[in-house]
């Protein structure tokens, strides 16, 4: 007799979703315009669980299933790396997937576009003050766009990728949604997606949580279900962001002056900008100090860190450029909320000016916000939906002594 997961998931596959009712159909997932066998499936690879498990999922809907992995940095120096993602083991872990469950699989290589596009706009951020997320940068570059091209021209019915995020078909035309489990939610690095390209994508992991998926993997007996998370940033291994962007640009290591944003006082030495961002308090090495200081902001002209209280982290507003904008605006009763860090609670806030399609605008938030830094991503949320975000260009403190 099949077990509950084996009913829901298909013959052979179990794994207990987050959802309150099983799914009974996967080829529901995908949202397919056709009867599965006549559809085609291009899914995202990275070598990882997430993705390995929608390639696994894609194969159970019937549907003719393609893997691409876009190689984006150096595979030699990336092999036997762990959380590493798109290079080295990662390539040959997509590759073992696609054989193990029978189906083609491509690797391209975007190692020169990802290092223009993504690590050198990381370091360039950096050396200017601001605090970079390249996870979106490469979502809105080599992950979705030139994925989107090569799936088109291999003649997809849909890119289905590993993100946990949900789309939601509505009268209007599909939304982007906040995934079901809100501790693996990515739609924070996903704003930057276009309506063009939503109707494109495909999402299959944003009703499950990630103890499921990595049961799936296991019954499936794929040798990635224990493999671990990718890092947040796939270039940086260690962590350490400051010894990335010096290789890069050098001259971001040029010491300068620690200064008191309300007295003016030089109160010490940095060794570089780029080792600070907008609300950090430890490694200062200030001491002695009548209260705890924190950096309020970066004036990198003059390689000058400024501190000073918590007080003065206390934002109003925030000026965000390049704004996206996914589906209709909410109309004015509709209450928004935003993240302006990947881990910050969203919190109420006004939109005021245009939004979308590139402009410039501003965020008013219903009580001072703080740590907000430029350069980050300033994402909008009516309830569960994504609206769109922009990047954090300034702010305005509601504080200022």
């Amino acid at each position: 007799m099949a077990s509950w997961a084996e009913n829901a998931y298909g013959p052979g596959m179990t794994g207990p979703s987050i959802t309150s009712d099983p799914i009974t159909d996967p080829a529901a997932l995908f949202d397919l315009p056709r009867p599965a066998q006549d559809c085609r499936i291009v899914v995202a690879m990275s070598g990882g669980v997430d993705s390995s498990v929608v390639a696994a999922l894609a194969a159970r809907s019937g549907a003719e299933v393609i893997g691409v992995t876009l190689q984006l940095y150096d595979h030699g120096a990336a092999t036997g790396r762990k959380g590493a993602c798109c290079a080295g083991e990662d390539i040959r872990d997509a590759r073992a997937v696609a054989d193990r469950l029978g189906f083609a699989h491509y690797v391209f290589d975007h190692e020169s576009d990802f290092r223009e596009a993504v690590v050198e706009r990381f370091a360039d951020d950096y050396l200017s003050g601001r605090t970079p997320i390249p996870c979106i940068r490469c979502n809105m570059g080599p992950k979705f766009t030139d994925l989107m091209a090569m799936a088109r021209d291999l003649g997809a019915d849909c890119l289905a990728t590993g993100h946990y995020v949900r789309r939601v078909m509505t009268a209007t035309g599909p939304e982007l949604h906040r995934a079901v489990d809100p501790a693996r939610d990515q739609s924070y690095f996903l704003y930057g997606t276009t309506d063009e390209q939503l109707a494109f994508l495909r999402f299959p992991l944003g009703g499950l949580a990630k103890p499921d998926v990595r049961r799936i993997a296991g019954e499936l007996g794929l040798g990635v279900a224990a493999k671990p998370d990718s890092q947040d940033i796939c270039f940086v291994p260690d962590g350490d962001y400051a010894r990335v962007v010096s290789a890069i640009r050098p001259e971001g290591s040029v010491a300068g002056d620690i200064v008191h944003a309300a007295t003016g006082e030089v109160l010490g030495q940095h060794k570089g900008i780029i080792h600070y961002t907008v609300g950090q308090r430890r490694g200062l090495e200030i001491g002695g100090q009548a209260e705890p200081l924190y950096v309020v902001a970066l004036d990198a002209p003059a390689r000058r860190v400024l501190v000073g209280p918590k007080a003065m982290l206390a934002v109003d507003r925030a000026h965000i450029v390049e704004t996206n904008r996914i589906g209709p605006m909410p109309g004015p009763d509709e209450a928004l909320t935003a993240k302006v860090r990947s881990l910050a609670k969203p919190v109420p806030v006004a939109v005021e000016g245009p939004f979308g399609e590139g402009a410039a605008t501003t965020i008013r938030f219903f009580a001072p916000e703080y740590g907000v830094a430029p350069g980050q991503a300033a994402v909008i949320y009516a309830g569960d939906r994504v609206v769109g975000g922009g990047w954090i260009e300034s702010t305005e403190n509601a504080v200022t002594a």
